[in-house]
């Protein structure tokens, strides 16, 4: 088998003859909408090490509070889902995975942007909404792939410079945060549209004053004409 969903009423541990299971590829052990399902793992096992083919790993909506450093040699990991637990840190060997593109941590329990996530380079969506991140590190810059960043319901007050060097950035969502002002640069971020497709780019829920919304309604050259003037008084 190359796929396997792992499914009950109440999910506690895996049995460990999954992890003999080399060739799997997809391994599923969320319960995703099904209501009916309590999954409860506090813990992934070291053993999901011995799964080196692995490319998905879903583990949605459990307790897992801890990540094992093994997780670091899944090197064909591409789609990691981390969503709805009660981490609160990752292990640096995350940033060994080199192959990861997609990682959704929201609904956790961050109050920073885990350092070992700026070393994932292939790294085109990343998802970190409803924690308690207040800061996002300039080591940010370095993914430089990424196109989709998902930061709702965080406690952000301010953004780094750096984030305007994303400039691959499609869709950035920044809703529900303490945001007074945006970087002076940010209108560099091009392939964001506001104007056109307000979903590209959320700001709702925060206090800007510095532009103010109707300015980033009118999109990068909306920014950077307001920035402009500024720089002219």
């Amino acid at each position: 088998k190359k796929k396997l969903k792992i499914s009950g009423r109440e999910l506690l541990s895996v049995p460990i003859q999954v992890f003999g299971l080399d060739q799997l590829q997809v391994l599923e052990m969320s319960p995703e909408r099904e209501s009916c399902l309590r999954y409860r793992m506090e813990l992934l096992p070291q053993e999901i090490g011995h799964l080196r083919n692995l490319t998905c790993l879903y583990v949605d909506s459990n307790n897992l509070k801890k990540i094992p450093a093994e997780i670091g040699t899944l090197s064909h990991l591409e789609r990691l889902t981390l969503s709805n637990n009660s981490l609160s840190s990752l292990p640096a060997e995350m940033g060994e995975l080199q192959r990861l593109r997609s990682l959704h941590l929201a609904n956790n329990s961050f109050t920073e942007l885990p350092a070992p996530l700026c070393q994932l380079r292939s790294l085109t969506f990343l998802d970190v909404s409803d924690n308690k991140i207040d800061t996002i590190p300039s080591s940010i810059r370095h993914l430089e792939k990424l196109e989709t960043l998902l930061l709702l319901f965080n406690s952000l007050e301010s953004l780094p410079e750096d984030v305007c060097l994303l400039r691959n950035l499609h869709t950035l969502w920044l809703g529900n945060n303490h945001l007074q002002s945006l970087p002076a640069a940010f209108g560099e971020l091009v392939n964001l549209d506001w104007g056109y497709n307000y979903c590209s780019c959320n700001f709702e829920g925060n206090p800007l004053e510095s532009p103010p919304p109707e300015v980033c309604s009118r999109g990068p050259e909306g920014i950077r004409d307001y920035f402009s003037s500024l720089r002219r008084i």
